[in-house]
């Protein structure tokens, strides 16, 4: 098994090529219990790149990101902090789903250190490609990622950080991790901050 991806990128990147490459990715065990890769999706050119942790259980089935029940509510704070998801590039730090059964379901695992290095080269690649102005890291995954295993989502989220990943680099609550919450202040609380947070990233 390769160290990390590396090995796999193609020679002359693409985004078609890369998506084209990472579906045969072998570089962590992730490859082994996913159903396929789930691959970044959105506009070359897109200003605005929003980074989460990985795909869960309905886009590992679907192939695409942000679709299940975090991507729906991650849309609804898009739509009301004035961001048009269709001019937005979304994608995640890890690109297979991590599970454990649990009957017969599938419960979502969070991917460990040496799973986030192995699939960081085809996160580097995305964001070399667009070259986004803005990119949104949304939980402690993508943005430990991104700005480095010190950085605290509870602690900066919401303002910018200087990276060299792009000019404004934000991080704010992941949207699974609101619809954890079982007490419906707080998580409408919660929910109202990702949408401050996401209306700073379109300012």
């Amino acid at each position: 098994m390769a160290e990390d991806a590396h090995t796999f990128l193609p020679a002359v990147p693409t985004l078609a090529g890369l998506r084209e490459a990472a579906a045969g990715c072998t570089a962590c065990p992730l490859h082994l219990t996913g159903t396929q890769t789930v691959f970044g999706q959105g506009p070359a050119d897109a200003e605005l790149m929003l980074v989460g942790e990985q795909p869960g259980d309905v886009e590992d089935r679907t192939g695409q990101p942000f679709v299940g029940p975090a991507g729906q509510l991650l849309d609804r704070a898009m739509a009301e902090a004035g961001i048009d998801r269709s001019r937005a590039y979304v994608t995640n730090a890890v690109k297979h789903f991590k599970w454990e059964p649990r009957g017969k379901r599938r419960i979502h695992g969070k991917p460990n250190a040496g799973e986030i290095r192995a699939c960081r080269p085809w996160l580097e690649a995305e964001i070399a490609l667009i070259a986004p102005r803005t990119i949104v890291c949304l939980g402690a995954t993508a943005a430990k990622a991104l700005l480095g295993p010190d950085f605290r989502v509870t602690q900066q989220r919401g303002g910018f950080t200087p990276s060299p990943w792009a000019a404004r680099v934000l991080a704010t609550i992941h949207p699974s991790a609101i619809l954890r919450i079982r007490e419906d202040e707080l998580r409408q609380a919660e929910y109202r901050a990702l949408v401050a947070d996401l209306r700073v990233a379109a300012a």
